[in-house]
């Protein structure tokens, strides 16, 4: 069976190496493409790092909320044992999951998450659809119709871990897009078959009802001689 984990982090901020910190990991599983609700989630005390009112717009997790939770080096060992060798899927996450992600374990001496195992589902939709004017996760659920209601009120890594499964599903099924250069040899080469050059082409005739022949004449009559 073919194993996937679409996973999504929140954070206190978007830069790690000034001391911003994972708060929330969310992961699914998918096994042959299908959801098994083998799902895993933890919130995670960022130890002593503020959250600012920026951040906690976007999530609404605030440091209060996460005094009582475990910290990462709790929760660390546990996300790796929970993905193993499968793929992991995050939007966007070439630029930031999965660099954030290994900092965090990086800080504890654990093993980073391989780039063999890394997917970035924002370049899989560069490739697969035109649609949207954008490949943010919100534009590409829109585009495959998948409901964003879960996450109407603030963004959760769970929910968005859920919405981008049911994305990566859409886009496992939608055929890459040809490449421009590839296309164009094909268009070229059905010219080749059918060229348009030359003087054997078949003559085409377009002959007029003589009724419709009549109405045109009696028109043209009226506007050429008004008086008439």
């Amino acid at each position: 069976m073919t194993r996937i984990i679409c996973f999504d982090i929140e954070t206190t901020g978007l830069d790690y190496k000034n001391g911003d910190r994972c708060i929330e990991i969310g992961a699914v599983e998918l096994l042959d493409g299908k959801l098994t609700g083998n799902n895993f989630h933890e919130y995670v005390n960022p130890e002593g790092k503020i959250i600012p009112a920026e951040s906690y717009m976007v999530h609404k997790i605030s440091n209060a909320f996460l005094e009582d939770k475990p910290t990462m080096a709790v929760v660390a060992p546990k996300f790796l044992e929970y993905i193993g060798d499968s793929p992991i899927v995050a939007h966007n996450g070439l630029e930031f999951d999965f660099p954030f992600m290994n900092w965090e374990l990086d800080k504890l001496k654990l093993p980073n998450i391989p780039r063999e195992q890394m997917l970035d589902s924002m370049v899989i939709a560069r490739n697969r659809v035109y649609g949207p004017k954008s490949n943010t996760l919100d534009s590409l659920a829109k585009w495959f119709g998948i409901s964003l209601a879960t996450r109407a009120d603030a963004h959760g890594a769970l929910i968005d871990a859920e919405i981008l499964a049911h994305v990566y599903q859409e886009l496992e099924n939608t055929a890459p897009v040809k490449d421009i250069h590839e296309i164009m040899d094909e268009q070229h080469s059905a010219f080749l078959q059918t060229p348009k050059i030359g003087n054997d082409f078949p003559k085409r005739s377009f002959p007029i009802p003589e009724d419709e022949l009549k109405i045109h004449d009696e028109f043209m009559d009226k506007l050429l001689n008004p008086t008439k």
